[in-house]
């Protein structure tokens, strides 16, 4: 008779595997941080003159004009900078007026960007917005709020939509559009202008499809119509 213990019930097996279970795992977790730190890096403008495409874009991308389009094979939309070629993908050619200008440096830019950002957390917008799935549920999810086609519907009245989001943001109360109304909150003229320029960064985000519905809005910027 085989008396042989089954390998099931050996402690010595369960501390290998254990033991390479963790190994892979560990080094899984490496690369996986490593790919992650390389993708939430902000692009630079040689990059955008190279058409390299970056989850997050350099700050120059708010002289682009921004799209926002069904991609069909990875199933939800994706930003579109500069118009889209024949294969549906970005081609950093179509540049935009944004406050009459359409040639901020990288560094003009990023300081219009970064005081937008400072702007919103010293208002603390966050308490009712959300962005990038941080913050409140009450108001609208600002992660895409520069492709809202609202903005493109009160472009022609104040010359632009970046002119009439910076209106919004100075007096809300005075260009209500929902039935939760947003308080005013002291933002100057130079503050709101800051606030559009970060919208429309955030725009450019490559989000893999974030927030999942705001494609699906009537009338919102995509191609399931």
């Amino acid at each position: 008779m085989d008396n042989k213990p089954s390998v099931w019930t050996s402690n010595r097996f369960w501390r290998r595997s254990a033991t390479w279970v963790t190994g892979v795992s560990a080094v899984l977790l490496i690369l996986l941080t490593f790919d992650s730190m390389a993708q939430m890096q902000m692009g630079t403008a040689q990059d955008i003159k190279n058409k390299v495409d970056k989850r997050i874009p350099s700050p120059v991308v708010i002289n682009y004009k921004i799209d926002y389009q069904l991609n069909r094979k990875r199933g939800h939309e994706v930003p579109i900078i500069g118009g889209m070629d024949a294969n549906g993908n970005s081609k950093y050619e179509e540049k935009e007026k944004f406050f009459g200008r359409d040639d901020y440096s990288e560094k003009e830019a990023r300081a219009l960007i970064h005081k937008g950002k400072l702007t919103i957390q010293a208002k603390n917008c966050m308490d009712c917005h959300t962005l990038l799935g941080n913050g409140a549920y009450y108001a609208p999810d600002l992660t895409k709020a520069w492709l809202d086609p609202t903005w493109e519907t009160l472009a022609p009245a104040y010359g632009g939509k970046e002119y009439a989001m910076a209106k919004f943001l100075q007096n809300p109360p005075a260009m209500a559009m929902h039935e939760r109304k947003m308080p005013n909150l002291g933002i100057t003229k130079d503050e709101a202008k800051a606030v559009v320029a970060y919208l429309k960064f955030m725009s450019a985000i490559d989000t893999n499809g974030f927030p999942r519905n705001f494609g699906k809005i009537k009338g919102a910027v995509d191609a399931r119509k």
